[in-house]
């Protein structure tokens, strides 16, 4: 029972992030090889980072509270850390880490970024 509820609340997700990124305008062709810039993340509800980032982009999302829990409801966590910073250029071979905590929680010192 317990699985189904991991792969419901993943499925839900994944749902999300493909209708997000169906209302964005159609890439026109040899867009792909174009870098983007990375947005800065820092201080954002973690489910906008689905919406700011390309469907495409390899994106890993960890704790950062060192606590190794598992991000299951991206509403409830905020963006601590990013990997590459805001501004980096972004293409498809580039894989994106985020850190996050639970709302309500603050950032652990050892990885909290200042904003700019």
């Amino acid at each position: 029972m317990r699985r189904a509820a991991v792969v419901g609340a993943t499925a839900v997700i994944a749902l999300a992030a493909v209708a997000v990124s169906s209302a964005e305008e159609p890439a026109l062709p040899g867009d792909e090889t174009l870098p983007r810039s990375m947005p800065d993340l820092l201080g954002v509800p973690l489910w906008r980072v689905f919406t700011r980032l390309d469907r495409r982009t390899r994106l890993d999302v960890h704790d950062a509270s060192g606590r190794d829990r598992r991000v299951l409801w991206p509403p409830n966590w905020r963006v601590c850390t990013q990997y590459p910073a805001a501004g980096a250029d972004l293409d498809r071979r580039t894989a994106v880490t985020i850190g996050a905590v639970r709302k309500g929680e603050t950032c652990p010192p050892r990885v909290r970024t200042a904003r700019r």
